[in-house]
């Protein structure tokens, strides 16, 4: 064992110095995330002839990046495949050498600097597509219509909840210069995009067609999951781990690593089923494309290729009744019986698991389109005359176990109108004076004094980024955002950097909202704090003429807003367990910067506040309030932001440290300073 291993030891370490000291590249890529900072700062600049060309490089390296390790990784798979019945060595060497075979060919391709570790925060961006929000800000100020409106709309794909780009939009749409070719997705995955346009032609039975763009769908689909498994194969991330420190065998950590491109090739179905800006997938989405083809065909007359289909159907959904019947009366028409297509036995049988957690709820989705002749939902046929059927829609989400479809229907155990606990405290609107649910605005919650020394506390403690994983612009890049935690206030009182009693009042505040809030919407439990931040955002100078985006796009608190489907999806990223939230306002010398209420559709504005000193608003966080901050154009807006949540579970953790530090202030009260082995840690966070 001594022998074996050594031996694996020396083959590590000889392709690891190979791998870390590789020759020079022969290719040259600017690196994305370079074009995509540059460009940034370009915008910041007003040099908006320089984001165009370093954006516009950001997207093509970015794109080039991607095809090359998609190119290269399925390459040297062919080249050094595994051998099931290899010794421990021989597959080892596999391992190595395909490696170092990829590692090779990236870099033979794009060029050494092209080749590091991307920062998590750009690859989100480029996720969410945030170049193209830059890019049509910049095509719009260099008068290039065209390209802006293109950019707006491959924006708004993945972002359909920003109420800025939808306006935007139909400003395009109402410019001369514009027409609807230039609304294109730039972004849009080819099998999606001709699925899409193949519903469109069948909804207008324009079949022949329509069997065109499936049938190109299928192909492009299955393209698309040979690279997203491929794209799986490179460098994965160790969970609470420093892969430098990692000290596990080379067996342990080999097994860690295939542990974790198994689970990214398990969401590559999902992936491929699930529109750009959202976390669901389409229900159904591959077997649909059969589908609609069995029925397309049928109605061209071409029933031998309808069978086929209708069999590659049932391969996904055995037993099924109403294809059943299609298939049967396929095989009466052509005296014959055919077998599913090649192409979907071979998927099913690799990625049958993955596969079935998206098939849920199906059963109902079959109707005839023909005049004259349906399906009961019982499957009984209210014609004599057996015509196979067709199919409905394509967009509905999947019901995964941990979703749950909020209703604008309140429950009923749901109340308001309790106590406001303190005299001041005055009660301007209530939920029917607000056009909604659970809502509440009211005045007098803090003197101006306590809105001047918290204001002042804010100028010190804040911090640019602070709660906003370290961006200064997080919402919209005409504001800097800046904040800080209940911890962070009480740090710097007992440091002497700020006063100790200002420090103290920023805590006494938001205990004191929360009990307002508590009393008030008559909550039978106690309410906790889910999270607390003091927060300004102020307007940057040079930025504000013609804005027509929010200072905060149109959200709910605890689920992801879907405007488009009218829902909001209680689901991760989501913070699900918050219950409550309220705005305490400290100032309202600033232009803009209301806070409004909405419909579902994130357009139809339902209520607005205009901040000032002591106001404010609470409600329920779900998709019952959806809400938004207009632009501040001019100052700053500071304000307390409170989340509050009734499972004790998930009570903020920085508020249970400063709960002790409170504590143990008041039981020393009569001493001058706090005693120093008072445990103050600001970066523990929920």
């Amino acid at each position: 064992m001594d022998v074996v291993h050594v031996s694996i030891g020396s083959i590590l370490s000889i392709v690891l110095q190979a791998l870390l000291l590789s020759s020079s590249s022969h290719g040259s890529l600017e690196p994305y995330d370079l074009l995509y900072n540059n460009a940034v700062e370009a915008f910041y600049r007003s040099d908006y002839r320089d984001v165009v060309r370093h954006m516009e490089g950001a997207l093509s390296s970015y794109a080039e990046v991607r095809q090359t390790k998609v190119r290269c990784r399925l390459r040297c798979q062919n080249q050094h495949p595994f051998d099931s019945a290899s010794m421990d060595l021989q597959f080892f060497d596999v391992v190595l050498r395909r490696s170092n075979c990829q590692n090779e060919c990236i870099e033979e391709t794009v060029g050494t600097q092209s080749m590091h570790r991307v920062s998590e925060d750009v690859i989100q961006d480029f996720h969410r597509r945030i170049p193209y929000n830059y890019l049509q800000l910049a095509y719009q100020k260099l008068k290039q219509l065209d390209k802006a409106a293109a950019a707006a709309h491959t924006y708004f794909q993945a972002n359909p909840e920003s109420v800025e780009m939808d306006q935007n939009l139909e400003q395009y749409k109402a410019l001369e210069g514009t027409n609807l070719d230039h609304f294109v997705d730039r972004e849009a995955r080819p099998h999606q995009r001709s699925f899409s346009a193949g519903v469109k032609l069948y909804d207008k039975a324009n079949y022949e067609e329509a069997i065109s763009l499936f049938e190109e769908a299928l192909q492009e689909y299955y393209r698309a999951d040979v690279e997203c498994r491929a794209l799986c194969q490179g460098p994965q991330r160790f969970e609470e781990q420093d892969h430098v420190l990692y000290r596990y065998s080379l067996y342990q950590l080999v097994s860690d690593h295939f542990t974790q491109v198994l689970h990214c090739e398990h969401e590559c179905v999902r992936d491929l089923s699930t529109r750009p800006g959202r976390l669901s997938p389409m229900e159904n989405y591959l077997p649909l494309h059969y589908d609609y083809l069995q029925f397309a065909y049928y109605q061209l007359n071409m029933v031998e290729e309808a069978l086929e289909c209708a069999q590659s159907y049932l391969l996904f959904h055995e037993g099924d009744e109403f294809m059943t019947e299609n298939v049967e009366y396929y095989r009466e028409a052509i005296g014959h019986d055919l077998k599913p297509r090649e192409k979907a036995e071979w998927y099913l049988r690799r990625h049958r698991q993955e596969l079935e957690l998206l098939m849920i709820g199906s059963e109902n989705m079959h109707v005839e389109l023909s005049e004259g002749h349906y399906w009961t939902s019982t499957g009984g046929r209210e014609d004599s005359n057996r015509i196979p059927s067709g199919t409905d829609g394509w967009m509905e989400y999947v019901p995964i176990s941990e979703k749950k479809n909020f209703t604008l229907a309140p429950p009923q155990e749901l109340r308001e109108g309790g106590p406001l606990v303190y005299d001041s405290v005055q009660l301007i609107q209530n939920s029917q004076a607000l056009n909604g649910t659970q809502r509440v605005l009211l005045d007098d919650v803090m003197s101006v004094e306590e809105c001047a020394e918290l204001k002042n506390l804010a100028h010190t403690v804040t911090m640019a980024g602070d709660g906003y994983r370290g961006k200064m612009s997080p919402h919209t890049p005409n504001e800097r955002f800046e904040g800080a935690t209940v911890l962070k206030a009480l740090q710097y009182g007992y440091e002497g950097r700020v006063p100790l009693k200002s420090a103290r009042l920023f805590y006494d505040v938001s205990e004191r909202a929360r009990r307002i809030i508590e009393s008030y919407f008559l909550l039978n439990s106690t309410l906790h704090f889910s999270y607390t931040h003091l927060v300004c955002r102020t307007a940057i100078t040079g930025q504000q003429d013609h804005r027509n985006d929010l200072s905060h796009p149109i959200h709910a608190d605890n689920c992801l807003l879907d405007p488009e489907a009218n829902e909001c999806w209680k689901e991760p990223p989501a913070y699900t367990y918050r219950d409550y939230s309220a705005l305490l306002y400290l100032n309202g010398d600033f232009e803009g910067g209301e806070f409004i209420f909405t419909e579902m559709d994130a357009k139809t504005v339902t209520a607005q506040v205009k901040p000032k000193c002591g106001r404010m608003v609470g409600f329920s966080s779900g998709g019952e309030n959806p809400h938004g901050v207009r632009a501040v154009t001019r100052g700053q807006r500071c304000a307390v932001a409170l989340w509050f949540t009734l499972d004790p579970l998930f009570r903020e953790l920085e508020r249970l440290q400063a709960d002790e530090v409170v504590q143990a202030l008041d039981n020393q009260s009569s001493q001058s300073k706090w005693d120093t082995s008072l445990n103050i840690n600001p970066k523990d966070e929920l």
